[in-house]
């Protein structure tokens, strides 16, 4: 299983931005899929996270009411947008898969992406 995420870029305050992460290797209906992010010298921190089916999210409660998570089954691919940026959002972000449990465990995810960074300038 190999992962893959882009979408990344350099975007100001306010602004959207929108990740994508595509798996292969088994279908994506396969995972409970999840984003993490980490800064540099902190520990990295759950983010998002979407059900095999689709149907149950779970999201930071720093990025509630702002950040979307959901798949496309078709495409083999989760997305993840990030409305009204913060400079505080600003940290790499990495997809993930699990086929195991349901949480917002980075300890419970066993594939992971090679990470795409997020710079929000104030």
């Amino acid at each position: 299983v190999q992962l893959q995420a882009s979408g990344g870029g350099l975007v100001q305050t306010g602004d959207s931005l929108r990740l994508s992460c595509a798996i292969s290797g088994r279908p994506i209906t396969s995972y409970i899929m999840g984003w993490f992010r980490q800064v540099p010298g902190k520990e990295r921190e759950f983010v998002a996270a979407v059900s095999w089916s689709g149907t149950n999210t779970n999201y930071a409660d720093s990025v509630k009411g702002r950040f979307i998570v959901w798949k496309d089954d078709a495409e083999n691919t989760m997305h993840l947008q990030m409305n009204s940026l913060k400079p505080e959002d600003t940290a790499i972000y990495y997809c993930a898969a699990s086929d195991r449990t349901w949480g917002t465990d980075e300890r419970s995810f066993d594939y992971w992406g090679q990470g795409t960074l997020v710079t929000v300038s104030s």
